[in-house]
């Protein structure tokens, strides 16, 4: 049981699309019920997402709890009253060159998180649909002429849904940048960059540090390989059974749970830290 560790857990942590919210992008009643819990018990809660931190405040308003949230990857950490309290964005000189490498694909969506906006080379609904709940949505974005300051990440999705397809500029994009780039999978289809030095983990250690706690004070949850390095540096890395099998392969000692559609978060928080 977490709460008999010998380092006690004051620090709660999770992504959020494949691991605390459901299949359709929102929080269960349960889960939110279990977030409700958790903060009334003296735990602090922490967003640990890829996604935009204006999209992230919609979801924590809808949990209702005065959450942390350590968005885009780790490039941005907000305090619950929206203080931004850490911001690390990709080298200028790096963006268009990263764009550049992709932008005659026909098939390949450009993304850029820049400050407060989401930027996008073509319309795409779906991922409209995928940020519904909170109602942030994308402006257009000339790919031959694209801002530089400001951005917190790069992403890159194809309509088919092909983790294949994207691998291979993973690769390329790691032979040419290296070390000045975090190039990491969100979910298989779903490819993302930002700058060299920048993680989940990193990023809740500015949380950890800030609250005068450790690492080794938090549990955290994940599905991706953007989680990687959030799950192995906590006290307590959970992976999520649904996870792509590089995150089984990348984390082999971690302890495994259910899948979101199971709410399996929340009801290991309910065993583990609450009852």
């Amino acid at each position: 049981m977490v709460n008999n560790r010998t380092t006690p857990i004051h620090i709660v942590a999770s992504d959020l699309d494949g691991t605390l919210l459901q299949p359709n992008h929102q929080l269960s009643p349960f889960t939110q019920q279990t977030l409700k819990q958790l903060h009334d018990s003296g735990y602090i809660f922490v967003f640990a997402t890829g996604r935009h931190h204006v999209d992230v405040a919609g979801i924590r308003e809808i949990a209702a709890i005065p959450a942390y949230m350590v968005t885009s990857n780790g490039a941005r950490v907000h305090d619950p009253q929206d203080n931004l309290i850490f911001s690390h964005n990709v080298p200028e000189h790096l963006v268009q060159s990263i764009i550049d490498m992709v932008k005659q694909e026909p098939d390949i969506n450009i993304n850029l998180y820049r400050n407060d906006d989401w930027l996008i080379n073509k319309k795409d609904e779906a991922l409209k649909r995928f940020n519904s709940s909170s109602g942030f949505s994308f402006q257009l974005f000339d790919v031959d002429n694209a801002p530089t300051t400001g951005i917190s990440k790069l992403f890159f999705t194809h309509p088919n849904q092909s983790h294949e397809y994207l691998a291979k500029f993973e690769k390329q994009f790691n032979e040419r940048f290296g070390d000045q780039v975090n190039v990491a999978f969100s979910t298989p289809e779903c490819l993302e960059i930002m700058a060299g030095d920048v993680s989940k983990g990193e990023a809740l250690e500015v949380v950890a540090d800030k609250l005068g706690y450790t690492l080794d004070n938090c549990i955290a949850f994940g599905d991706g390989m953007n989680d990687v390095e959030m799950l192995s540096m906590v006290g307590k890395g959970l992976v999520m059974g649904t996870s792509h099998q590089r995150v089984f392969s990348a984390l082999p000692e971690n302890e495994v749970i259910g899948s979101n559609t199971q709410d399996a978060v929340a009801h290991y928080l309910k065993s583990n830290l609450l009852d």
